[in-house]
């Protein structure tokens, strides 16, 4: 299998007049991967995602997909891309099946394969029912489907999706989300939404930009840890609510604590450490003291959205 990563990007930056999209960013995707490309609006992915495929010239820098280069062997690199736009530029007046077809076609495949390919994608989007609709009549969740679909005709190497289930319901946002599951066996993904949940169960690493730099570039797991410092402990103990705050207060690792009355007499505790400290051997010998019952003792793990905002927020903060 081949060693080369399918996308380099090193010192990448784009610059327009008065301001700086992407500024030097650099970043690998190896093969097989499916990348979550994160940020807040205006962060640049878009900028990038674009440049990657070729549809945009960079400042300065360098990009490579599949070993050629983004800028000056722009045909080459889009054979091997099947790039989605978060807006389809597509041909309203055209029915799904020959839309896909001529799309094939301008791609570069014959006559037969592109018939093949065309069943092929129909398929695996959802699209045969609809195949012989004019686009213009279809749902957006259903044109989402034709752009995903037409990214996916000529069996590209890399899959470029900017926001790609914007539009769907519940149900086909899942059954997209199995799509790019089973897209990673064959293709490299780089995935760009702002449904954090997706990313999670889909990604398996994340890339984070924001303000035109790459700020993370690791696996939810690791960026977790980065937050580990104030991981907070949850706990439910059956106590008398004032008995259990004066007992808290006299925890000296406690910085805060969060109260909330459940069923019967059991309270739950949201306790944030200082410096970083473990707090379930403290918050354990404390109910055995007092001889409450403890039924729920855990250290709170931090999701993508929390290790999303709090690495956005830091950024906007320091500067």
């Amino acid at each position: 299998m081949d060693s080369t990563p399918m996308i380099e990007v090193s010192g990448l930056t784009k610059r327009y007049p008065g301001r700086t999209a992407v500024n030097g960013i650099s970043f690998t995707v190896a093969r097989g991967e499916v990348v979550g490309f994160l940020g807040p609006n205006g962060a640049g992915k878009t900028t990038t995602m674009r440049m990657l495929a070729s549809f945009l010239p960079g400042t300065s820098g360098t990009a490579r997909v599949a070993g050629f280069d983004v800028f000056h062997q722009p045909d080459e690199v889009r054979r091997r891309i099947g790039y989605m736009p978060e807006n389809n530029p597509l041909h309203l007046e055209m029915r799904v099946r020959e839309y896909l077809k001529f799309r094939a076609r301008l791609k570069g495949l014959g006559w037969r394969r592109s018939r093949v390919r065309v069943d092929v994608v129909l398929r695996q989007c959802g699209l045969t029912e609809v195949q012989h609709r004019i686009i213009g009549q279809l749902s957006k969740g259903f044109r989402q489907r034709v752009g995903l679909a037409d990214a996916l005709v000529h069996e590209p190497d890399l899959i470029i999706l900017d926001e790609p289930t914007i539009g769907l319901d519940p149900h086909q946002i899942r059954a997209v989300r199995a799509l790019i599951k089973d897209l990673a066996r064959k293709h490299t993904v780089l995935l760009s939404t702002h449904i954090l949940s997706e990313v999670e169960v889909t990604c398996s690493r994340v890339l984070i930009l924001n303000r035109g730099e790459i700020i993370a570039a690791d696996t939810t797991a690791n960026l977790g840890k980065r937050l580990s410092l104030d991981a907070g402990v949850v706990a439910e103990i059956a106590a008398p609510l004032a008995a259990l705050r004066e007992a808290v207060r006299d925890l000296p690792e406690v910085v805060s604590a969060e109260f909330e009355s459940l069923d019967g007499d059991f309270q739950r505790l949201v306790l944030t450490p200082r410096a970083g400290a473990d707090l379930r051997p403290a918050v354990y010998e404390l109910a055995r003291t007092h001889g409450w019952n403890l039924r729920e003792l855990t250290r709170r793990h931090h999701s993508l959205e929390e290790i999303f905002v709090h690495l956005t927020r830091t950024r906007k903060e320091a500067e």
